[in-house]
């Protein structure tokens, strides 16, 4: 039983914060039947928030002008940072063109990934960190749509996305603490298994021009950049293992954890025991 003077003034729960780019903006998207926001924040239900903090268009250089805008230190009324998942680096790669100024080049993309996952701010919370790996492209998918939207040429390609992928296993290996969420190799891995046919040793990857083949990226890279709900499912199987560990496999597990009591126990009840037992 909870007693009521335990109770919060105001219920402020410790919070899982999404912080990237269109990967993680659009993951909150419902229309196509799978929302991965939507899951982990059913998954995490009256124990913590799930907040969305993706930005379209941007890379790690954008994400450090802005991070002291979308965290505050901890303090009064402030809620606590319990999870951390980092996803940038698609527009970090993107070449550089006179239509296009997204590009960060690789050593500076390591460098600011770095000082997200150290900055003070984050580190005053203790959370528990993550970086995820920029997924695969689909490079003769993005030239097509790319040419079509008056680039000159392709804005991303398939080798150099993948060394930025690379570049965040490094990071979160350099980086104590720091958890590697690798969707780039899930994605590519499942791509491979789904495309009859196809034996990567030895040929370019799938998407690459020098290759030809897009296999089934064609169904997990829609445009050849953002994911499908497919995709997004299979990012959330990734993620789920690590959320919320601390009730995960306890007696009663759909109610430990929560920031204010189950019906059945609540303070409440002790002023109407004649309800005890029964449903309202």
């Amino acid at each position: 039983m909870y007693p009521i003077a335990s109770l919060p003034r105001q219920l402020s729960n410790p919070q899982v914060v999404l912080f990237g780019d269109s990967l993680f903006q659009g993951c909150a998207d419902v229309s196509n039947g799978f929302s991965f926001q939507a899951a982990l924040q059913a998954q995490v239900m009256r124990r913590l928030d799930v907040v969305n903090r993706g930005f379209s268009g941007y890379n790690t250089s954008n994400a450090l002008s802005i991070l002291p805008k979308v965290f505050a230190p901890p303090g009064s009324g402030v809620p606590e940072l319990e999870y951390l998942f980092i996803l940038f680096g698609a527009n970090d790669a993107a070449v550089p063109l006179p239509t296009n100024f997204q590009h960060v080049p690789l050593g500076k993309y390591k460098a600011n990934l770095t000082r997200i996952v150290n900055h003070p701010t984050i580190t005053a919370h203790k959370p528990k960190t993550f970086i995820i790996t920029p997924p695969p492209l689909d490079e003769i998918r993005v030239t097509v749509l790319d040419r079509g939207n008056g680039h000159p040429a392709a804005a991303r390609r398939t080798k150099i996305s993948t060394a930025y992928s690379q570049a965040a296993r490094e990071v979160a290996a350099e980086n104590p603490g720091v958890t590697l969420i690798d969707l780039h190799k899930a994605l590519m891995d499942t791509a491979i298994a789904k495309t009859p046919g196809f034996d990567p040793k030895g040929r370019p990857a799938l998407g690459d021009t020098e290759g030809g083949v897009r296999g089934y990226l064609e169904h997990l890279l829609p445009d050849g950049l953002h994911l499908s709900p497919e995709s997004y499912r299979i990012l959330y199987d990734l993620v789920r293992p690590h959320v919320g560990t601390e009730w995960a496999g306890t007696r009663d597990e759909e109610r430990v954890g929560y920031a204010l009591p189950d019906w059945r126990d609540a303070p409440w009840l002790e002023e109407d025991s004649h309800l005890r037992g029964k449903s309202l």
